[in-house]
């Protein structure tokens, strides 16, 4: 399994530059309230060790697979990822449930 070795791999840190548009060493920067935006840009623009950071950060697969599914907007490929990487239920996955909503409102 990829990273499987989170928990004993160095301590890593998050790229402040997958964080582009945030502050992240603002006081008033919060990881935690920040977790789905962390997550998707990992999922999307992150580097080996961004993931190992995000699981030490955010308490490995299960807990980072919890984020996972609230994030509302995830494009295919990367929800897709997030999916086998965390073993998700798509059908459970926030960014799936809203595609499809989304699908179902065009009717031509």
């Amino acid at each position: 399994m990829f990273f499987a070795d989170w928990e004993t791999h160095k301590k890593e840190q998050i790229s402040p530059t997958i964080l582009w548009e945030y502050d992240t060493n603002k006081s008033t920067w919060n990881w935690n309230r920040m977790d789905t935006v962390v997550v998707k840009r990992v999922l999307e623009y992150g580097r080996k060790e961004d993931y190992y950071a995000m699981l030490q950060l955010y308490g490995g697969f299960e807990k980072v697979g919890e984020i996972v599914m609230r994030i509302p907007v995830l494009n295919p490929k990367e929800a897709e990822w997030g999916r086998r990487l965390f073993n998700l239920d798509k059908e459970k996955m926030l960014c799936y449930k809203r595609q499809r909503s989304k699908n179902r409102l065009i009717i031509f």
